[in-house]
């Protein structure tokens, strides 16, 4: 199982070939967004045209909320990591998601993540 950072699916959503190969090649049924990663890439919408598409495009993946356990853990991170390695609040959510699935987290945001016990990021795709 993965979840994709919202990184990943912005190069997605843009046409970045090697992450739209990248994403093709992948039985869909074993990719998950965050429920944050999705509110992320709404929220970044210019007008009701990019809205309407990205939601569109987000109803292909199950959307996973994490769990209060995962909520939990989050919480910790956050007061943990947000003043010395600059974790935003999503980003924990995001991360203890993928925990609580026991899923990787395809993402290139590595600075952020890299600090969280336990996670597992893999960056799917060359970027050039």
């Amino acid at each position: 199982m993965r979840l994709l950072d919202t990184d990943v699916l912005v190069d997605v959503f843009r046409g970045y070939q090697p992450a739209v190969q990248w994403l093709a090649t992948q039985p869909l049924d074993q990719m998950q967004v965050p429920g944050f990663v999705a509110l992320e890439l709404l929220a970044g919408c210019r007008n009701r045209r990019e809205l309407n598409r990205i939601a569109r495009a987000l109803k292909l993946f199950t959307i996973y909320w994490p769990s209060e356990v995962d909520c939990d853990r989050a919480l910790s991170d956050f007061a943990r990591l947000h003043l010395s390695h600059g974790i935003g609040m999503l980003d924990a959510l995001i991360a203890e998601s993928a925990i609580g699935l026991g899923a990787e987290l395809c993402t290139f945001n590595l600075k952020h993540y890299n600090p969280i016990m336990n996670l597992v990021t893999e960056q799917p795709y060359q970027r050039i």
